[in-house]
């Protein structure tokens, strides 16, 4: 309006002879026409990419057809309505209009040319520009049909509506004209507005329709899901089809912003991403690159960053295209102001120069505006991409890493590798161009300068270097930092994944607190480093915010003493110049840092990529069929470490014919589970040859098991085939276990299949190898975790049936199996020491015997059984009358169920396999996905993170600290701007020495202040991230197990991780970077008002535009990035879990299947993340339109007014803030966005800090006796346990006594409770009801630390820490070297490490890796012996080691705890045959319970029949 109303007195009159409104349509017209050929090109950049992806995917048969032009139209009907038609036809009709002015006035120039006249050519400017304009119109209509869309074009909308305003400006002059001079004022341009007008007021009307009068009818018959595995999201991203002007606005956008404005979004919400911008096209080209490079310098080491380069450089070439067009333009502004300052001072070359000045600079920030949205986006994605292609590789390396480069790269290192240098490298591309923008943009710096200030611009030069070459030790510095706080991280990733691995272990021990403080001295390390270098970064920030003014005193001083005239307008040009220079210099230091950074992360990335792999030549796999051999080992040799002298396996001869059965036997640390590894490939052949005929299926030892349910894990991406899948149910026992679990075989497994137990752990293993119907079976030790009763099932169901026609070798310490194999090897120190069938050996003597005459000892133990009466019953107890049905029969190969099942209808079957199925929909998984807030981050979050360090008191200090900075800034520059004369030969207003004194005391001051600022900002970050760290840290060790059982360990990491970086880094610096845009944005609209006060008309309402814009757009965003954070988790999972189970994907050769599935979690992380980046970029470009426009309504202001009213160097100072308006706007926007975005990181480890925790460790006014437990009587009353609230009973009214002293065994299927019990004992699991007292006092009313550290057990699962022998064994440092030596020979495993040179400091590398599991099971063992507990609890505590060291161990415990009360879990029968009292279990109840002696003569008890199970398992040998 205000422009309306200035146009009786500006508009109506000329400049160059053309009426000043004809120019404002030719700068719109010419504006437009810039912005559509921008977005043309930017089309055709990445068309031209797409085209060169697809031509080098062309030969894949799963590429994606892109379908284009009117490919839309098939299987849609497109519908052309009238409206389209009447548009088409007013739009040619104005062209007609322009083109008859056009030549009209082009006719009229050339006939006064030629009579000899001076010809006028400027006069048809504007008809040659409304020609052109209108032209493109047309095309752009018609392509609507060409390209169907119901929506015209944003762009073509503008053009109208603009149009038509300037039209109706025209009519109303030269309405006004005619009346008053008649029709000597009529021109055919007056003819041809009035002509048009019409079509001109109708395409208005069409444009704030916005309909294009064409409909869409979609045929959905015909929509297909482009992805399988993706089905929940069926769309393709708009961006990769969008329009010319959609990518120019970003308005394909749109449509998910709109969603997400009305509903928190979900990622089935986000649309996929183009075939070009996933994983595996990124992964691709890049790896391509990678071993291209490797293969091409051999001898050299290959640069990854070039790898990288070659592979995207289209991408980075079409963002510095986007990059050199914004940094050009921005230095128009600059350039300008010494011409804009003189206008006002009265100094005009031409009439209504000042409103060309004022086109001008609104056109240049209007491309700037959109060049630096372009480039900001490309630069994303190019971060992403990179970002995908790296990790891919990362995680592909993990799984083909050799043994010695494993033990080199622990899993927490491999994920610090994708978690933090990935991250790092792909976040470079934002500093990539700035390499070569730096010179460019001090070279226009100083070709500005050069026309202000003439010869001084070589000081500025001279500055410049000198502020560069400061830089470098800086450099330096900052690299040192960087390195050594990322190795620091390394180690406490690594321990924390090891912690978390192992934290059962550690609450069963009582060690967590001990642990807890190793993490916080390891986090004490890396805070020592990461407080370095934040407080160098504030010392680099305070040198480079002094360098631009630096640069400008050495400047203006040069001027002066060379006798140079500075004015207003050459200091406001040099200022505002010096101003663009400040933000390169400013990022210099970032520069430098990111570069050091980069290096770091890229030569720890190129380390890791070039480790050794497993040899694809360690064995040779023939095709199946091809020969009647299955195995062949010719003079095989193998080590698992090349440097050492000894080799692990030599000498290994082995021939193995097709469908043999071949066992494999020797005491603890014989080569064993070696021995199956170098068949597989696993470890390093130093000679000899390998060979196999088929395929290999691989059950190891320690059960592998991934997150997810148990049918996945079953079927292990084979195609599910239900009568298979039943046999294998069946096969493996599984059957019973999944009827009693609520989700049956959906069942969503935990961490590390933390919610099985061992033996059902075990049988999944077996399952899975089974389902896959391979050639070959490597079993190692299968039988090891399961009761007598399933281990006799296996081998008669599974290895002796089911693979009746396969080749299996199995390892195994039970000798009741061995006859039935066709071949025994017998292992010794890593030798074959007796080969042949089970009656040869025998007879051959040496170590078979040693391990029959064992088995021998332990079934005589039994023999009390044949002492007693059979009809005798008089001790029995009243628990032998207990008869569980149900239990045996399900024991007895399942046969009643079998019938039972038989007999029943399918229609009854149905009818039940239903009711199950609804009953379990019903229930909750103990793993649930992870959570997430919702909705407007809390103020409560921001306020505990300001309250973290000293109780906010830094806030108020920093805040001050950046405003005094803002107003001495601008104090200094008002100065320069005052001080010296306006214009050429005006006195100025202070000498010269103290013109240059006051700026430097005004600018170092302000610097000083940022200086201040700086530290304040890393004090409060350091002291707040420590703070929270701990915090957290606490938390996670004080939850329960059931949180580590429900949570996997990925989650835990990421926060630990990724979201304590962000708090380390990230948060400290965006929270004082929001306050430091705040105050700046306050001070360029402060100065701005104080000179034409009339902008606060503008202001207010785009204020409120602007709050409402950042409104609609957090509601989006928040959820991106929370859906963001939450996506990267499963991608850390899968890297721990897959590089955990390494081994076992090999064996199955399934690399490639995990390898998609990472791939797949990749892109379910990049969608969130590219929309997210999308949307930042969609606000940024709405907030700096806005602000243009109120910059370039101040620039009308300013030259509107009349010459005097106001001071043309304040003017001159508004426009060198304003200039920086559009661009403090969207940073101020864009950084309270990017914090509340970073501030969910807190939201996060709040949640991680808010854990309810186990019941406290100590309660100081009930603690035990220091002798507590001085007998040992443990009594269960009336105990029942459930796992989760919302999870069915596992124990239920459980009542028994365990005497002092005495040995109790506790017997039972696998799933019977037994292991639940023993957690119930150390609280693990609180009960329900019920209560356990230990020596007349309820555990439940003491501290969980008093009750474990007075317990002693040894696990199920045996668990080593990386570190040491002496560690692994004396964590808490309480005993002596001697006692030490003692509980290891007790242990025997005293010779073995006495062989090693470390002796006790004999290396433990990361989950004891380098020990086989059964010399894990003797460390558990030497942690009992030296901690001698008056309670002792043995869980399966001899499962992995031969029968020989088994009957060694139980002697040494009946010795050394004769005195203590021992419950003893096991499977193998003659370990609990010499107990005092046998609890037998089933289904959580007490079976029976009494003395062995009593239960064998009632011949109906069920440890009766599990002793007879056994015997007559054991009945073929003799």
């Amino acid at each position: 309006m205000f422009l309306f109303l200035m146009a009786t007195n500006g508009l109506s009159s000329e400049f160059l002879g053309i009426p000043v409104l004809e120019l404002l349509s030719i700068c719109i017209n010419v504006a437009l026409l810039l912005v559509f050929l921008l977005v043309i090109s930017a089309r055709q950049f990445n068309t031209c990419i797409g085209r060169m992806s697809l031509i080098k995917n062309d030969s894949s048969p799963s590429s994606v057809p892109i379908h284009r032009g009117l490919d839309y139209e098939l299987g849609n009907e497109i519908v052309v309505g009238i409206w389209y038609k009447v548009t088409v036809l007013s739009c040619f009709y104005v062209l007609l209009v322009e083109v008859v002015l056009l030549g009209f006035d082009g006719v009229g120039v050339i006939r006064e040319a030629s009579q000899g006249n001076v010809a006028c050519w400027v006069l048809i400017c504007w008809p040659a520009t409304q020609t052109l304009a209108w032209l493109v119109m047309c095309l752009m209509i018609l392509h609507c049909k060409y390209r169907p869309s119901e929506k015209l074009p944003l762009l073509l909308r503008i053009w109208w509506f603009a149009s038509f305003v300037i039209s109706l400006c025209n009519l109303y002059f030269d309405g006004r004209a005619l009346l008053v001079e008649g029709s000597e004022y009529l021109s055919s341009h007056v003819v041809g507005n009035f002509a048009a007008n019409p079509a001109l007021g109708f395409l208005c009307f069409l444009a704030i329709r916005g309909s294009s009068g064409i409909q869409i009818i979609w045929n959905s018959d015909l929509q297909e899901p482009l992805l399988e595995e993706e089905a929940g999201c069926l769309r393709v991203t708009s961006y990769s089809g969008a329009s010319l002007f959609s990518l120019a606005t970003i308005s394909w956008l749109n449509s998910l912003l709109a969603l997400g404005a009305k509903r928190p979004l979900e990622l089935k919400d986000i649309p996929l991403l183009a075939p070009r911008d996933r994983s595996k096209a990124n992964y691709k080209i890049l790896n391509l690159n990678w071993e291209k490079l490797k293969s091409e310098t051999p001898s050299k080491q290959p640069s990854l960053a070039w790898a990288i380069l070659k592979s995207f450089w289209r991408e980075a070439a079409c963002n510095a295209i986007f990059a050199g067009l914004t940094t050009t333009v921005s230095y128009v502004g600059p350039y300008m102001i010494s011409y804009f300052v003189d206008y006002l001072g009265g100094i005009k070359t031409f009439p209504h120069e000042g409103y060309l000045l004022a086109g001008i600079f609104f056109s240049a920030k209007l491309v700037e505006t959109f060049a630096t949205r372009q480039w900001y986006i490309g630069v994303d994605i190019l971060g992403m991409h990179v970002r995908s292609a790296l990790t891919a590789m990362v995680y592909r390396k993990g799984l083909k890493l050799s043994n010695s480069a494993r033990q080199s790269h622990t899993s927490g290192e491999i994920v610090n590798y994708m978690a933090v240098d990935v991250q790092r490298v792909g976040d470079y591309s934002w500093y990539l161009h700035d390499i070569w923008m730096l010179p460019m943009q001090i070279i226009l710096a100083l070709a500005i300068l050069y026309k202000n200030v003439g010869i001084a611009s070589l000081a500025t030069l001279a500055a410049t270097i000198v502020s560069i070459i400061v830089t470098v030790p800086i450099a330096r510095m900052q690299e040192e930092y960087q390195d050594k706080l990322m190795t620091a991280k390394d180690e406490r990733m690594r321990s924390t994944s090891e912690c978390l691995k192992n934290m059962r272990i550690l609450k069963l021990h009582a060690w967590e607190d001990k642990y807890r403080d190793k993490l916080q001295g390891m986090r004490d390390v890396e805070f020592r480093w990461l407080r370095k270098a934040l407080y160098s970064q504030a010392c680099i920030t305070f040198m480079f915010w002094g360098s631009p003014i630096f640069v400008a005193v050495i400047t203006f001083a040069t001027c002066i003493l060379l006798g140079g005239e500075l004015t207003a307008g050459s200091v406001l040009s040099a200022l505002a110049t010096f101003r663009i220079l400040q933000e390169p210099l400013r990022n210099f230091p970032d520069l430098v840092s990111m570069m050091a950074q980069t290096k770091v992360s890229l030569d720890r990335l190129t380390t890791f990529l070039l480790e050794d792999e497993i040899p694809g030549d360690a064995t040779t796999v023939l095709p199946r069929g091809t020969t009647d051999t299955a195995i062949e080992i010719k003079d095989g040799e193998f080590c698992w470490d090349p440097s050492s002298m000894r080799p692990t396996l030599s000498g290994i001869e082995m021939k193995v014919e097709k469908g043999m059965l071949v066992a494999v036997c020797g005491i603890v640390g014989a080569g064993k589970s070696s021995f199956l590894s170098c068949i597989l490939g696993e470890i390093p052949k130093t000679c000899g040859e390998v060979k196999l005929c088929g395929s290999a299926a691989y059950v190891s030892q320690s059960a592998w098991i991934q997150s997810g349910t148990i049918e996945d894990n079953i079927l292990f991406g084979s195609p599910m085939d239900k009568p298979k899948y039943k046999s294998v149910i069946n096969s493996c026992a599984l059957k019973k276990d999944l009827e009693l679990l609520s989700h049956g075989d959906q069942t969503i497994i935990g961490d590390r299949g933390i919610n099985l137990s061992g033996g059902q752990k075990q049988r999944v293993q077996l399952a899975r190898a089974l389902y896959q119907d391979a050639d070959i079976y490597l079993l190692d030790d299968p039988f090891s975790a399961v009761d007598a009763q399933t281990a006799s099932f296996l081998y008669k169901e599974f290895i002796l049936t089911a693979l009746a026609s396969k080749t299996v070798i199995f390892v195994t310490h039970q000798v009741e199996f061995l006859p039935a194999a066709d071949l025994i090897l017998v292992l010794r120190e890593g030798h074959i020491v007796q080969a042949g069938k089970y009656d040869d050996l025998l007879q051959s003597g040496t170590d078979f015997n040693a391990l029959v005459f064992a088995h021998h000892e332990a079934i005589e133990s039994m023999d009390i059984a044949h002492h007693t009466s059979e009809d005798s019953d008089e001790g029995s107890s009243p628990q032998n009358d207990f008869d569980d049905i149900d239990h045996e029969s399900s024991i007895c190969k399942g046969s009643l169920v079998m019938e039972v099942q038989a007999s029943m209808s399918a229609s009854d079957l149905k009818a039940i396999k239903e009711k199950k199925k609804a009953k379990r929909a019903r229930k909750k998984q103990l793993v649930q996905d992870e959570e997430r807030e919702r909705g407007k981050v809390s103020m409560k979050v921001y306020f505990s993170y300001m309250a973290a360090a000293y109780k906010g008191m830094l806030i108020p200090l920093i805040i001050l600290a950046q405003t005094s900075f803002q107003v001495l800034q601008i104090a200094s520059s008002w100065w320069m701007a005052w001080a010296n004369p306006q214009t050429e030969g005006d006195t100025p207003k202070a000498s010269s020495v103290t013109l240059l004194l006051v700026y430097m005391a005004l600018a170092f001051g302000s610097s000083w202040f940022v200086f201040v600022r700086a530290l304040l900002v890393a004090t409060f970050g350091l002291a707040a991230a420590q703070k929270l760290f701990i915090k957290m840290l606490l938390c996670i060790f004080r939850a329960p197990i059931s949180f580590f059982d429900s949570t996997p360990a990925g989650r835990i990491l990421n926060r630990v991780s990724v979201d304590q970086s962000v708090v380390d880094l990230d948060i400290p610096f965006r929270l004082g970077g929001f306050a430091s845009t705040t105050i700046q944005l306050l001070g360029i609209v402060g100065v701005m008002m104080k000179v034409t006060w009339q902008v606060l008309l503008l202001v207010v309402p785009m204020a409120i535009i602007c709050l409402w814009l950042q409104k609609y757009y957090m509601a989006s965003s928040r959820e991106l990035v929370r859906i963001v954070s939450i996506q990267k988790s499963p991608v850390i999972h899968l890297f721990g879990e897959s590089i955990a189970g390494a081994a076992t994907i090999r064996g199955f050769g399934q690399e490639k299947r995990f390898m998609k599935k990472n791939l797949y979690l990749l892109d379910c992380f990049a969608r969130p993340f590219f929309c997210s980046i999308s949307a930042i970029e969609w606000l940024c470009l709405r907030m700096e339109l806005l602000s243009t426009f109120v910059f370039a309504f101040c620039m009308v202001l300013l030259v509107s007014f009349p010459q005097g009213t106001i001071d043309p160097s304040m003017a001159g100072l508004a426009v060198t803030y304003g200039l920086n308006l559009n661009a403090r706007l969207s940073r101020w926007i864009l950084s309270f966005c990017k914090l509340e975005n970073k501030i969910i990181s807190i939201e996060r480890i709040n949640q991680y800090s808010e854990i309810p925790s186990e019941a406290p460790p100590v309660i100081e006014n009930c603690r035990p006796l220091a002798a507590w437990p001085e007998i040992g009587t443990v009594e269960l009353i009336d105990l029942k346990v459930r796992y989760k609230e919302n999870l069915p009973l596992v124990l239920h009214d459980l009542t028994c006594t365990f005497p002092g002293g005495k040995k109790i065994g506790i017997v039972g299927r696998t799933g019977s409770g037994k292991s639940t019990m023993i957690q119930s004992l150390f609280r693990m699991v609180e009960p329900v009801a019920g209560r356990i007292i230990i020596d007349n006092m309820d555990i439940s009313t003491i501290g969980l630390h008093d009750l474990r550290s007075r317990l002693s057990i040894i696990p199920q699962d045996p668990s080593l820490f990386e570190g040491t022998i002496r560690g692994n064994l004396d964590p808490l440092e309480e005993h002596s070297d001697m006692e030490i030596w003692q509980a290891l020979d007790k242990s025997q495993l005293g010779a073995i490490i006495r062989l090693r040179g470390e002796q006790l400091d004999s290396p433990v590398l990361e989950n004891g890796e380098n020990w086989s599991v059964g010399q894990r099971q003797l460390v558990s063992l030497g942690r009992a012996l030296l901690k001698q507990a008056r309670i002792l609890v043995l869980d399966e505590a001899t499962a992995s080691v031969d029968t020989a060291t088994d009957n060694l161990i139980q002697k040494i415990i009946r010795s050394e705890f004769r005195d203590c009360t021992v419950i003893t879990i096991a499977h193998r029968i003659p370990t609990v045959m010499d107990s005092d009292f046998v609890l037998v279990l089933s289904d959580g109840r007490v079976a029976e319970y009494d003395s062995p002696a009593r239960l064998m003569d009632n011949k109906s008890s069920m440890f009766s029949m599990l002793v007879g199970e056994y015997t007559s398992r054991s009945s073929g040998i003799s």
